[in-house]
């Protein structure tokens, strides 16, 4: 489907495929290989001489289907799909890195990528070096040298810190580094980092993109030479296939992905506001906020703040469990992007493998929640806030 067709539009139609049979919905196809009608077609594939599909592990009509949707949705040449956010994550760096690179990233990540970043790249002979997201001197001292990889997610979970991707990007570039945006936070609704200067997205797809709660899967936004040449000899190898049937919940999630952003995004912002004046809210952290100190960034490069807040509570972690033990509607879970709200206490949860004082220093104390906004109706959540608090 042309990509200069509309958001909505896209998400419903890119990408589909019809068998003969003419199915409104896209059919799944649930088998882990294919035959060919001579030995000559196996051949003649497997040497990439025909196009064509040979075993699920290294590509699936439903897998492909989404694929290219999100690749239409992102504005990005070509996608690959992967078991998970973390397998995309991974899968990106290791496709590109080798002994002796080196990578810059920002100190706010999710938990499990930092723990990549801390203790598994440098099995490999890999340097690491992080730096303060937000600081664009940090990010210029530490690009002085040559990089292979710069990475960082904006807004950051679960504080919400935003990054310039443009600048950011400008510097990693002259150091010789590719760019990757883990953009899961802001979703490819309010935000695309392609267009900023970013060399490739990732996005857990459990999250909003699924938004149900139903499944896990990933996705790598990228050139077509880099998935070509980069991405695929690595993920076809080591395995991090995406499964047909995940491939069509994400498919089916995508369809609602706008409508659900958009208005989760108006119902975080109304409860930021709420939360802001709450007696018993100490800060409130989200970039839609004119308090947020990088408010003004945030709204150059997202379309609305986004579904995701953050807000301490004072009193510390006996206060921050209490609050969540109160909580009637919106429920405590370590995920988010999901249409039911969702609480968490990241100190404990996401970011819990963490030292504290490294906690600490990136903000994650031990009174901060994260909440993700689902679609219930915003006097609930209001009411459901309000009594917890109280």
């Amino acid at each position: 489907m042309d990509g200069a067709r509309g958001l909505s539009t896209l998400l419903v139609h890119g990408g589909s495929r019809r068998t003969p049979f003419g199915e409104t919905s896209e059919a799944i196809f649930l088998t882990s290989g294919f035959v060919y009608e001579r030995a000559e077609v196996a051949e003649a594939r497997f040497a990439e001489r025909e196009e064509g599909f040979t075993y699920s592990r290294l590509g699936n009509p439903t897998s492909q289907m989404f694929e290219e949707r999100m690749a239409l949705l992102e504005g990005a040449e070509a996608a690959c799909a992967t078991a998970s956010g973390m397998a995309a994550i991974f899968g990106t760096l290791m496709a590109h890195l080798q002994v002796g690179d080196r990578v810059v990233a920002s100190r706010l990540l999710f938990g499990s990528t930092r723990i990549v970043l801390d203790q598994f790249l440098p099995r490999f002979g890999i340097a690491v070096e992080l730096v303060d997201g937000t600081d664009l001197a940090a990010w210029e001292r530490a690009l002085a040298r040559p990089a292979r990889i710069v990475l960082f997610e904006t807004p950051g979970n679960p504080t919400l810190e935003i990054i310039d991707i443009a600048a950011v990007a400008e510097l990693a570039h002259a150091a010789g580094a590719i760019v990757v945006v883990d953009n899961v936070v802001a979703t490819p609704v309010l935000q695309k980092p392609l267009a900023l200067g970013a060399d490739i997205v990732v996005y857990s797809a459990t999250k909003h993109i699924d938004g149900q709660g139903r499944c896990l899967g990933g996705v790598i936004l990228s050139s077509e030479k880099v998935k070509r040449d980069i991405l695929v000899p690595w993920l076809r190898h080591t395995g991090p296939s995406l499964s047909p049937f995940n491939a069509w919940l994400l498919l089916k999630g995508l369809e609602t992905l706008a409508l659900r952003v958009e208005a989760e995004s108006r119902s975080a912002l109304a409860l930021a506001r709420f939360l802001a004046s709450h007696p018993g809210v100490a800060e409130v952290l989200y970039p839609g906020l004119e308090s947020h100190p990088a408010h003004a960034l945030a709204m150059r490069q997202m379309r609305a703040g986004g579904p995701i807040l953050a807000f301490r509570v004072g009193g510390g972690r006996r206060r921050a469990f209490e609050v969540l033990d109160r909580l009637r509607i919106v429920r405590i879970s370590n995920n988010l992007g999901d249409v039911r709200s969702l609480a968490t206490h990241p100190a404990s949860t996401t970011h819990s493998k963490m030292a504290p004082a490294e906690r600490e220093a990136l903000g994650i104390s031990e009174d901060l929640l994260r909440l993700s906004v689902g679609l219930e109706d915003l006097d609930d959540l209001v009411a459901d806030l309000d009594q917890a608090l109280r």
